[in-house]
C-alpha cells in the first residue's frame, strides 16, 4: 500500500504550483504528469540520498526532460537535498541557482539537462562505467515522449542493447502532448513498447500516474537480466488539476489568481483523499 506516497505526489504538485505562480514561468503540465514517476523513484526505488550522494556505489539519475525541473526540485527537496522554501522563493530569479532546467551546481543533480535527447546517451555511459567497475549501481533516466524525436535517443537505445546494460532503466513520460500539440501529429510513435522491444529492450507499459504500477515495473526491471528496461509510463498532462488535464496549452501556461486558487483546492482535496485511504487501510490491517 502506497497511499502516503500518492498523497505526497499531490502535496509536491502544490509546491510546483507555487513555484510557477510566483515566478510567472515554468512547465506545469509536464511537471504534473511526471510527478508519480519521480516520487516513486526517489522515495522508494533508488539508492540515492543526501547522505550517500558522493558514494560511487549509489544509484544515478538524469532528468532528461529537463523542462520539468519544477517537479524535480520539489522531489529533491522532499528527499532532503534542497530547501523547498528557498526553492519556491527564488525559482527563476536573476542570479538564483534554481534555474529553469536542472543545474548540477545544486545538490543531488548529476548533470545539466534540458537540451533534449542527451539524458539517455549519458546514462548509457554511466551504466557501462558502473558495469566495468563492478559497481552495484542502477542508472535511471526520465524522457518525454516528444523528446523521442531526437536521433541521439535512438543511438543510445542501440548502444544500451549492444552492451546488454541490464543496470539501466529508462522511463518515458508518455503524456502524448508537447509544446506544439499532440505527439502523434508532430511525430507519431505508434506502439512505443514494441519499438523499444525491436531494439532488444525489455519494454513495459504501465499507467504512469499509478505509483503501485510504477513500483511493480521498477521491480521487474531489477529482475531483468541481459538487456536494459524501458518503462512506458502512460500519463496525463496536467494530472491532478482537472482544467489542466490533457490540455496542450498547459505545457508552459502560468495560472492566474483564480486558477491558482482552484488548483490548490483540487490538489488539497486529492491529497486528503489519499491520506484518508491510508488511514482506512491501516485500520483494516489492525482489525485483521
Amino acid at each position: 500500500m502506497n497511499e502516503e506516497l500518492k498523497a505526497l505526489a499531490y502535496a509536491l504538485r502544490k509546491n510546483v504550483l507555487d513555484m510557477v505562480y510566483r515566478a510567472k514561468t515554468g512547465h506545469i503540465g509536464g511537471d504534473f504528469s511526471v510527478m508519480e514517476i519521480l516520487t516513486s523513484l526517489y522515495m522508494k526505488e533508488m539508492n540515492i540520498s543526501p547522505e550517500n550522494q558522493d558514494d560511487p556505489d549509489r544509484d544515478y539519475f538524469v532528468m532528461s526532460k529537463g523542462h520539468s525541473v519544477e517537479a524535480y526540485y520539489s522531489v529533491l527537496a522532499a528527499k532532503g537535498f534542497l530547501d523547498i522554501g528557498d526553492v519556491i522563493q527564488n525559482f527563476s530569479k536573476f542570479g538564483s541557482g534554481y534555474i529553469g532546467h536542472p543545474n548540477n551546481k545544486l545538490p543531488g543533480i548529476e548533470m545539466n539537462s534540458g537540451s533534449l535527447g542527451h539524458g539517455l546517451p549519458v546514462c548509457v555511459g554511466i551504466a557501462k562505467a558502473c558495469r566495468m567497475d563492478a559497481r552495484p549501481s542502477r542508472v535511471y533516466t526520465v524522457m518525454g515522449d516528444g523528446e523521442l524525436a531526437e536521433g541521439s535517443v535512438w543511438e543510445g537505445v542501440m548502444a544500451a542493447s549492444q552492451y546488454k546494460l541490464d543496470n539501466l532503466c529508462a522511463v518515458v513520460d508518455r503524456n502524448r502532448l508537447q509544446i506544439s500539440g499532440s505527439t502523434e501529429d508532430v511525430m507519431h510513435h505508434d506502439d512505443l513498447a514494441a519499438r523499444f522491444a525491436a531494439f532488444g529492450w525489455n519494454a513495459l507499459s504501465v499507467p504512469g500516474n499509478d505509483i503501485d504500477a510504477l513500483l511493480e515495473a521498477f521491480e521487474q526491471a531489477k529482475k531483468t537480466k541481459g538487456c536494459p528496461t524501458v518503462v512506458i509510463a502512460n500519463t496525463t498532462k496536467g494530472c491532478g488539476v482537472s482544467f489542466m488535464e490533457n490540455r496542450a496549452e498547459w505545457h508552459h501556461k502560468v495560472p492566474d489568481e483564480a486558477q491558482y486558487q482552484a488548483a490548490i483546492r483540487e490538489l488539497s482535496q486529492r491529497e486528503a483523499g489519499e491520506h484518508s485511504q491510508s488511514a482506512h487501510n491501516k485500520e483494516v490491517l489492525r482489525d485483521e
